[in-house]
């Protein structure tokens, strides 16, 4: 049995008349650019969030740096970010003309640890930028009262965690503003690159869109860039958004079979989800022993599986620079070599899940 990571096709064919059609509406309305499709669905993403804005973008990279130009950052200004994530939550930061400072993560969670920021606070630190990996909420209360006491912003990374929940607060409402991606593979993915901004500031929505549409169609009130998403992959995302949580719902019985059948695999820990929180399963990420070779072993039994990430950020060559050793980041070091996404979608059948975790066993049974 060959096991994808993912099956993209699996969900566009349950909902395939939904999708068809609203490609065949752009198509005919020649709505290619901006227009209705691209406002409805805003309006509709604001609403499913619970916020009062939803500027949409190119893609969540470009959501994140519009979000700092319009938060003011200057050159040299420093922004302190997970040392786990994707290079996305860091990069834009130097495209802003700021500075990255990373924070260590929580071993459990993989997620900031809140208690480790306030010592990377200096005089030049104007913001923080939580990232809510791999589904799992961070811990917001400690960051956001950090925050207010230094009087900084608070960007929340979602582009891993739509829907999920922190204490009963849906992500993307709880900082200054937030950053979501609509790639393919998300939880809600288009068919292309896609991105958002959510926030209730308006103020800030109206600089953000101001920017992100070359500073003002027909007037260009500032330099600004180009990130618009189209009217094809908007419709799209309106079509599909109705089927999040069922998804998620789907995602969270796939985790919990997961938990039941790894239970008996003392070599590998399941996903850890902290309290008060919801975790909507972007990845199902276990830390296990021997993960190279486990993984090689699942490759040679047709089963796919992803390392999310293989390196903390830190330790990329981008930020040699910045001369960080293991000991900056024990817990995010530590992890990197012994994480592995195992595969998780929606339509996963049990008797994948089990042939899944029989590999699992079957390596660590042979030792």
């Amino acid at each position: 049995m060959n096991i994808p990571f993912v099956d993209l096709h699996a969900q566009y064919l349950s909902i395939k008349p939904q999708i068809d059609r609203a490609i065949a509406t752009v198509i005919a309305e020649s709505a290619f650019i901006r227009g209705r499709f691209v406002s409805d669905f805003e309006r509709e993403f604001a609403a499913a969030v619970g916020a009062s804005r939803c500027v949409s973008c190119a893609n969540g990279t470009d959501s994140l740096y519009i979000l700092m130009r319009g938060l003011g950052i200057k050159p040299g200004d420093e922004v302190i970010t997970s040392a786990h994530s994707w290079i996305s939550s860091s990069e834009t930061i130097s495209q802003a003309g700021g500075r990255v400072v990373f924070c260590d993560t929580d071993d459990r969670t993989y997620t900031i640890d809140p208690k480790r920021i306030e010592a990377l606070i200096t005089p030049r630190t104007v913001g923080i930028i939580p990232v809510h990996l791999y589904g799992q909420p961070a811990d917001m209360d400690p960051i956001l009262e950090i925050a207010r006491r230094r009087g900084l912003w608070v960007i929340e990374d979602c582009a891993q965690a739509h829907m999920a929940q922190y204490k009963g607060r849906v992500v993307g409402t709880m900082g200054t503003a937030a950053s979501f991606s609509f790639y393919p593979g998300k939880n809600l993915g288009a068919m292309g690159d896609a991105g958002c901004i959510v926030t209730n500031d308006n103020k800030l929505a109206d600089w953000c869109e101001l920017f992100a549409r070359h500073g003002g169609k027909g007037d260009h009130r500032i330099e600004g860039v180009n990130s618009r998403l189209d009217g094809l992959q908007a419709a799209i995302l309106s079509a599909k958004l109705p089927h999040l949580a069922a998804w998620t719902d789907a995602r969270r019985r796939v985790a919990a079979k997961y938990d039941e059948l790894l239970r008996g695999v003392p070599q590998v820990r399941a996903p850890i989800v902290a309290q008060d929180r919801t975790h909507v399963y972007h990845l199902y990420v276990v830390a296990c022993e021997s993960r190279d070779a486990l993984q090689a072993q699942l490759a040679a039994a047709g089963v796919s599986t992803m390392l999310n990430y293989p390196k903390a950020l830190p330790f990329y060559p981008a930020y040699a620079h910045l001369g960080h050793r293991p000991a900056d980041f024990p817990n995010a070091f530590a992890n990197q070599g012994r994480i592995l996404s195992i595969p998780l979608f929606p339509e996963m059948t049990s008797e994948q899940q089990s042939a899944t975790v029989d590999s699992i066993r079957a390596f660590y049974r042979r030792g």
